[in-house]
């Protein structure tokens, strides 16, 4: 049977390909003659869209799109990647000042009802009371300022920071007595991240950024 087809093949002049991988691995096939004979092998061969061998030109290239979706993600990964942190750092911003005026609104209420005063509270125990009700928040960074008022339209916030830095010495504690107005702040020195494409939320020397919780009030009779 092999010997029958062998001779048929060499008799007569047929269509004969030749297959190869070009430089884009695509598979073509060249025309090199004609079909006479065996009907069922020409009808096959003849099914096939035959197309010219692509050659390599200097401009093709420039025009390939090969790999374009990588070099794309490659141009907006930068931005992409500090827009997700930029998204974490404010969220743990805020989740860290919510915490802070939550603990200070609580804790003025020790001054508010007198138990700040008929204790002689000091400052390092005011704050240790802010620092019980603070669990994400780090004690050592925490700061109080407390001051009394003669009525509500006097008051002034205090901005301890200079030159970058916190100035301990500008805080004071007074709790008051019955009646007064009272400013309680808290001041928190959070550590942030410097994030890429020079976004940076740090508002102090070290990469550090003050948070500040405010309760006024007037104090109860007590």
């Amino acid at each position: 049977m092999g010997a029958r087809l062998n001779n048929r093949l060499t008799e007569s002049n047929q269509f004969l390909t030749v297959m190869r991988h070009d430089w884009v691995g695509k598979i073509s096939f060249r025309r090199i003659g004609c079909i006479r004979s065996m009907p069922r092998l020409s009808a096959r061969l003849l099914a096939v869209h035959w197309q010219r061998v692509p050659t390599m030109r200097p401009g093709g290239f420039i025009r390939r799109k090969d790999g374009s979706t990588a070099v794309e993600f490659a141009l907006v990964a930068a931005p992409f990647f500090a827009l997700i942190f930029a998204v974490f750092e404010i969220g743990y911003v805020f989740l860290a000042q919510q915490v802070l005026q939550t603990a200070t609104t609580q804790s003025a209420r020790l001054i508010m009802t007198g138990q700040a005063q008929t204790q002689a509270m000091t400052a390092a125990q005011f704050k240790q009371q802010v620092c019980n009700k603070i669990v994400i928040l780090n004690c050592a960074n925490i700061y109080v300022n407390v001051q009394q008022f003669s009525s509500f339209s006097t008051i002034s916030q205090l901005n301890p920071l200079q030159n970058g830095n916190l100035n301990n010495g500008s805080l004071s504690f007074n709790a008051g007595g019955s009646g007064d107005i009272m400013l309680v702040q808290v001041f928190y020195e959070l550590p942030v991240v410097l994030m890429p494409l020079g976004f940076n939320l740090s508002n102090m020397n070290g990469n550090m950024r003050l948070l500040m919780a405010t309760a006024v009030f007037r104090n109860e009779p007590f």
